[in-house]
């Protein structure tokens, strides 16, 4: 297997819609709200394609040119993202106001209300290119003051490299580069959401009920995410591609890289969405083992108890389990997972084993079928 560099609409476009990341189709540093127009309108079933671009390689300290910063690693010119290229000269963000992340959307969902539940299938994340970085800077992080060492902030160069047919990130165990610790790659979006009811951008670093920068490294191939709709249409939007993550992301920055993700965009309206799950707060995620709702707060203690309340909500209403016997489940069956610890409100994710639980599920949830 090797990685294919994957410059604007170049090569394979799975979905029905194809997004690139452009000056026109980003937001940099903030995430969409609601008086954003929107960049695609699509109908709710259809899938997209995004050309996602990662922040990291054209951010100011980093010399805000990735065709330089990127060969001054030894990568070719050629295989540098244009798209990377044209966001990085094209537009500007004040780094003391301002996330890093390259944000890209809106992307309206028609019948899509709030209410609603946007339901995000992740059906293929294909990496752009053969490289990428992992961050620590100054004032970030889950040792600040301790590191970095030193003025500068750091950033490690990570070239990606083919085992056996897996792709692996590889860095030295040294500065002297001699023998090197390779770490398979899971490639997932570190930023999926829906706009704000609000008319003020939020800042792309704290996730919340809209989702954004959630962190999430469950969100592989195959996985789904659940988010309640805000504003009319949902205007979704993705970003902050990863390789690879470390629950925690304890650094800053994970291995960082631009991916071409295929997503699919449905609708579960509020009736239905209420029998399946109960009331979602915020994220929720589903994979092919796991119903993981999730705790988000400043205060990694509260983040903790917010996701175990979350959990609880989700048994009963999904299998009609008492509180107090769904409350020793999650002790003695579940796993509470620090998804981040790096971007200002804490997140925590529980994985609930659906397998554990009859196939028949509570009756008013089992009426909504497999439609969510």
């Amino acid at each position: 297997m090797t990685v294919e560099i994957l410059q604007p609409g170049a090569g394979a476009i799975g979905g029905d819609h194809y997004l690139a990341s452009s000056p026109a189709t980003v937001v940099w540093g903030r995430l969409p709200c609601a008086v954003d127009a929107p960049v695609l309108t699509i109908a709710a079933g259809e899938t997209v394609t995004v050309d996602t671009v990662s922040h990291e390689g054209i951010l100011e300290d980093q010399g805000k040119d990735p065709v330089a910063y990127f060969t001054g690693h030894g990568v070719p010119t050629a295989s540098v993202l244009s798209d990377a290229v044209a966001i990085a000269a094209d537009l500007a963000r004040d780094p003391l106001a301002d996330g890093p992340h390259v944000v890209t959307g809106p992307i309206f969902v028609t019948g899509a209300q709030p209410g609603d539940l946007l339901k995000i299938t992740v059906e293929s994340l294909v990496p752009r290119v053969p490289y990428g970085v992992i961050s620590n800077r100054h004032g970030k992080g889950a040792l600040v003051g301790e590191l970095p060492r030193g003025e500068h902030n750091v950033s490690v160069f990570t070239p990606v490299v083919e085992r056996d047919g897996s792709l692996f990130g590889a860095l030295p165990l040294t500065v002297e580069g001699e023998r090197v610790v390779e770490f398979p790659l899971a490639p997932f979006l570190g930023t999926m959401g829906v706009a704000v009811a609000d008319t003020a951008r939020p800042h792309s670093v704290p996730p919340g009920s809209h989702g954004g920068n959630i962190d999430i490294n469950l969100l592989v191939e195959g996985a789904v995410l659940y988010l309640p709709v805000q504003v009319p249409g949902a205007l979704a939007y993705v970003g902050d591609p990863h390789f690879a993550q470390g629950d925690g992301e304890v650094a800053l920055t994970a291995l960082e890289a631009s991916l071409r993700a295929t997503l699919r965009f449905d609708v579960v309206p509020r009736a239905d969405a209420l029998a399946a799950f109960g009331e979602v707060a915020g994220p929720l995620v589903r994979t092919t083992e796991y119903l993981v709702p999730t705790g988000l707060d400043p205060d990694l203690g509260e983040a903790m108890r917010r996701c175990v309340r979350a959990a609880l909500s989700l048994l009963q209403a999904r299998y009609g389990m008492a509180e107090h016997l769904a409350y020793a489940y999650l002790s003695a069956a579940t796993d509470f997972d620090i998804s981040q610890v790096v971007d200002i409100v804490c997140g925590v994710h529980a994985r609930i084993r659906e397998a554990d639980f009859p196939a028949t599920r509570h009756p008013a949830a089992a009426a909504e079928g497999s439609r969510a």
